[in-house]
């Protein structure tokens, strides 16, 4: 007889976000790990479920769509299903780029962080990701994740903008300007401007009322409804305009205008429409 049980599902892949070595999504309804060791930190958040592991010979468990749990380089741990339902989590492997490896002794004492706001950008970060072309806002993401993980282990509390936000935020609307097709990296826009990448953020969404990600996009996209009016098939327009391919265009696009690239174009009547 066959089980009841949900099958086992899996997908990884290695995003181009410095700092990130692997994305894994998995729902595991009876696997056990073994104990083992990663080169790199192992960040996990559940999306329903509970597991049950080990870390450097301590238990712990985890429970819901609440906690976020971190694992540290080198340390031993396991893990396993608690019940018959399983678990779904996701997981980010990030180098010691994001974190360095000496905060490893404070991370195994409280691997599972009960943190809402670094639960909600981890969230928001995985959705970035599931979609090519988005590594502008994946890197913003990973910014905020990188302070907010350093805030629980090195105690380590964000500068606010001062007195240079607007010049900053001012810089970075150049670059973003000047770059709008070929787009620009968050690591390279922070070594220009000789700033801190979340502190950049900050500035420039204080100043503007938007994160930078947002507004490249947003100027994509005006460059678009230029394009499309003009007769230029979206496949073509979504690589003109800076964007990954057509369906990294349908999908902002119908976020800003409400409809597809292709029916935009269609409207094109050269008069203004009538109502019945």
């Amino acid at each position: 007889m066959a089980s009841d049980r949900p099958l086992t599902s899996i997908s990884a892949w290695r995003p181009p976000v410095p700092g990130i070595a692997e994305v894994f999504h998995a729902h595991f309804t009876d696997h056990a790990y073994p104990a083992h060791t990663h080169d790199t930190w192992d960040l996990m958040i559940l999306d329903d479920g509970s597991v049950d592991f080990a870390l450097d010979r301590h238990r712990h468990g985890a429970t819901g769509n609440t906690s976020v749990l971190l694992l540290p380089p080198g340390i031993p741990h396991d893990g396993r299903t608690v019940t018959e339902s399983g678990f779904r989590k996701r997981n980010l492997y990030l180098d010691d780029s994001v974190l360095p490896q000496h905060l490893a002794g404070r991370a195994v004492d409280t691997p599972v962080l009960n943190d809402e706001l670094l639960r909600g950008r981890i969230d928001q970060l995985h959705t970035a990701l599931v979609h090519p072309g988005d590594g502008f806002e994946a890197e913003s993401r990973l910014s905020f994740i990188r302070e907010r993980l350093h805030f629980h282990l090195a105690a380590l509390q964000p500068r606010a903008p001062g007195r240079e936000a607007n010049r900053l935020a001012a810089q970075l609307r150049e670059l973003l300007d000047s770059r709008t097709r070929a787009g620009l990296s968050l690591h390279d826009a922070a070594a220009i401007l000789h700033a801190h990448p979340t502190h950049l953020i900050r500035c420039f969404k204080q100043t503007y009322g938007l994160p930078p990600h947002a507004y490249l996009t947003g100027k994509r996209i005006e460059h678009a409804r230029r394009l499309l009016l003009d007769g230029h098939r979206p496949a073509e327009v979504a690589t003109t305009v800076g964007l990954h391919d057509q369906a990294h265009l349908n999908r902002h696009f119908t976020r800003h205008v409400g409809t597809t690239p292709a029916r935009y174009q269609h409207t094109r009547t050269g008069s203004c429409p009538t109502t019945s």
